[in-house]
C-alpha cells in the first residue's frame, strides 16, 4: 500500500484493498458464480488481486458485489463473505488484531488501523468499550448495491470474534441501519443472536464473557511487532495529509442533513477556528472553498456512481432542499444533475 496516500483519491467516495475483493470473489465462487467472467467484466487481473498495494474504488466494489449477487441469486452474499473472512484477509491489521492478548484488544487493533485497508468519505469504524460494541458508519441511502457491504463487515467482525474465542455464540445483539429485506430469520440464524433492522446505527455488541476472554491466537511479541508496523504505516499515511485533506476527511460525514461550521471542524481537529483559518490560508484555500469543492466532487460521484435520488443526494451533501442542490450543481457543471446522470449513463453503455 502506498505510504503517502492522501484523502483526495481518484474517486472521492473512497477505496478499499483488493484483499476485500478477493473475499468477495471467493464467496461468489463458493455460491457457484464463474469468477473468471466477473474478473474480466470488472478488469481484475490475478496480478492485481495478488498485490497488497492494489485498491479499487468503493463504487466499483459495489457494482462488483451487485453483479455477484445477481449471478449467485444469494441476497445474503455478505454473510457468506463474513463467514469466509480470515484475519489475514484484513491485512497486517487483521494479523495484529488476531495476536492481541484479549478479544477486546483485538477489536481495538482492527478499528485503530482500519485506514490501512480502506478509506471512505462516509466516516470510520468506532469502538465503545463500555458497551462492548463495534460500530460501522452509515452508508445511507441504502439500495441493492450496498446492503452487502454492511452485511459483510458486521459478519466479518462476528467471524473475527469466533476465530479468537473458538466459540460460535459470541454476540449479544446486532443492529443494522437499513430496513428489513425479508431475511430476518436467516440473519438471526447466522449471527446467533437478535438482529434489529431499521436501527439507528450498524453495530455488533459482543457478549460480556467473549469480550473479556484471552484470545486463542494471542502472541505478545508478535502482537507488539505487528502493531508497531501498523502504527508506522498509519503515521506515514497521515503525514501525507495537508490541513485541507484533514478538513475534507471530516466534512463528508457531517454534511448529512446540515452544513458543518468552521468551529465544528476546528474542534474536531483540536484547533481554534482562527488557527484553522490561518493554516488553510497558508495552503492557499479557505474553509468555504474546501466545503464547496468537496460538495462539488461528491455531487459528481453520487450522480455518476450511484442511483440515489436527487433528494437523497441533497440531504447527503447538507443542502437545505433539492432546489438548492440543483442550483449549486448547475453552477458547478453548467448542467442539471438529472441531465448529467443521463450523460454518465450513456457513456457507461458505450464502454
Amino acid at each position: 500500500m502506498p505510504s503517502s496516500r492522501k484523502t483526495g483519491s481518484a474517486n472521492t467516495l473512497g477505496d478499499i484493498s483488493v484483499l476485500y475483493v478477493a473475499v468477495l470473489l471467493r464467496a461468489a465462487e463458493a455460491e457457484g458464480a464463474n469468477i473468471a467472467d466477473l474478473m474480466d467484466r470488472f478488469n481484475l487481473s490475478e496480478q492485481t488481486l495478488s498485490s497488497p498495494a492494489a485498491r479499487i474504488s468503493l463504487p466499483r466494489l459495489m457494482r462488483l458485489g451487485h453483479a455477484a449477487i445477481q449471478l449467485t441469486g444469494n441476497r445474503a452474499l455478505g454473510l457468506r463473505m463474513g463467514a469466509m473472512t480470515r484475519p489475514v484477509d484484513v491485512g497486517i491489521a487483521g494479523l495484529a488484531g488476531a495476536s492481541a492478548p484479549t478479544v477486546a484488544q483485538g477489536f481495538d487493533t482492527l478499528v485503530r488501523y482500519a485506514l490501512l485497508g480502506s478509506q471512505s468519505i462516509r466516516g470510520n469504524a468506532s469502538i465503545d468499550h463500555r458497551n462492548r460494541s463495534v460500530n460501522f458508519y452509515s452508508i445511507r441511502p441504502y439500495n441493492d448495491f450496498n446492503y452487502f457491504v454492511v452485511d459483510s463487515v458486521l459478519a466479518a467482525w462476528a467471524q473475527f470474534a469466533r476465530h479468537l474465542t473458538g466459540r460460535n455464540e459470541v454476540l449479544e445483539e446486532v443492529s443494522i441501519e437499513y430496513p428489513s429485506t425479508g431475511l430476518d430469520d436467516l440473519f438471526e440464524g447466522w449471527f446467533r443472536c437478535p438482529v434489529r433492522f431499521g436501527a439507528k446505527q450498524n453495530q455488533v455488541v459482543i457478549c460480556p464473557e467473549a469480550w473479556s476472554l484471552p484470545s486463542g491466537q494471542a502472541q505478545a511479541a508478535m502482537h507488539s511487532k505487528l502493531r508497531d508496523m501498523c502504527e508506522a504505516e498509519l503515521q506515514q499515511i497521515k503525514r501525507g495529509w495537508s490541513t485541507g485533506d484533514q478538513v475534507k476527511n471530516l466534512l463528508t460525514p457531517l454534511f448529512q442533513g446540515e452544513t458543518p461550521s468552521l468551529k465544528t471542524i476546528a474542534d474536531k481537529l483540536g484547533l481554534s477556528p482562527w488557527t484553522l483559518q490561518r493554516s488553510l490560508s497558508r495552503e492557499g484555500t479557505t474553509f468555504r472553498e474546501l466545503m464547496d469543492d468537496t460538495r462539488k466532487l461528491l455531487a459528481r460521484d453520487y450522480i455518476r456512481e450511484t442511483g440515489s435520488s436527487l433528494t437523497e443526494i441533497a440531504w447527503l451533501l447538507g443542502f437545505a432542499n433539492p432546489a438548492a442542490f440543483h442550483k449549486a450543481y448547475r453552477r458547478w457543471f453548467d448542467i442539471s444533475p438529472g441531465e448529467h446522470r443521463k450523460v454518465f449513463n450513456s457513456d457507461k453503455e458505450r464502454h
